[in-house]
């Protein structure tokens, strides 16, 4: 049984840290299948040069691994100029029919030849990007909070004690924050408040 040939030319890539190797199908003057391997270093130079190729060939659709983030900026490279499928290494195991001596690469290809991949679903990159900015102003906010508390608990091991509307370090972020409001027992038991040092931790809380 001869399986139905659904885009007569592609790409298929297996990509790591260091480089992608591409598998390229497709069709001479005489209408025979073609294909060709090659292997491209994933520096930006050497992956403009590996787009220049496919393009070259009239290749307008290409598949690739979800496997960690390598394939994250050779995805954002042939996005808009290429149909670019990204798919679960699970699925493409689980696909019967492969034989023990063909590539990554060309197995990837030939699937997407016959059209049997099923791609995992992609955001627009505005969505992307929004991702992303949100996730880093977690990460900020938590180093904040936790800087907050390491300051905090070397103070109370230094046996100062930060006034009640200060001594939560979620009562605000920032130099309007409850932080700023924060000051200091005496430390020598005789009501003596050391500004000096207090400004200094009061300005590192709030920062």
């Amino acid at each position: 049984m001869v399986m139905e040939v659904l885009h007569s030319t592609c790409a298929g890539m297996d990509v790591h840290k260091k480089n992608v190797t591409v598998c390229l199908v497709y069709r001479d003057a005489a209408g025979q299948r073609v294909q060709e391997i090659r292997t491209f270093r994933t520096m930006t130079k050497e992956l403009l040069a590996m787009r220049d190729w496919l393009q070259d060939h009239g290749c307008k659709v290409v598949a690739m691994e979800s496997t960690g983030v390598y394939w994250k900026p050779i995805f954002n490279l042939l996005e808009g100029e290429f149909e670019v499928l990204l798919v679960n290494p699970t699925h493409i195991k689980h696909v019967p029919g492969r034989k023990t001596d063909v590539r990554d690469c060309e197995w990837i290809a030939q699937l997407l030849e016959h059209g049997l991949l099923r791609p995992s679903f992609i955001p627009p990159v505005e969505i992307r990007d929004l991702r992303d900015l949100t996730r880093y102003r977690r990460q900020v906010v938590n180093a904040h909070t936790a800087e907050v508390n390491r300051v905090q608990k070397v103070l109370e091991d230094a046996n100062i004690k930060l006034a009640a509307d200060s001594a939560s370090p979620k009562r605000g972020h920032g130099r309007d924050g409850g932080l700023r409001a924060c000051h200091f027992e005496g430390v020598d038991g005789g009501g003596a408040r050391p500004t000096g040092v207090g400004g200094v931790v009061e300005r590192a809380l709030a920062e």
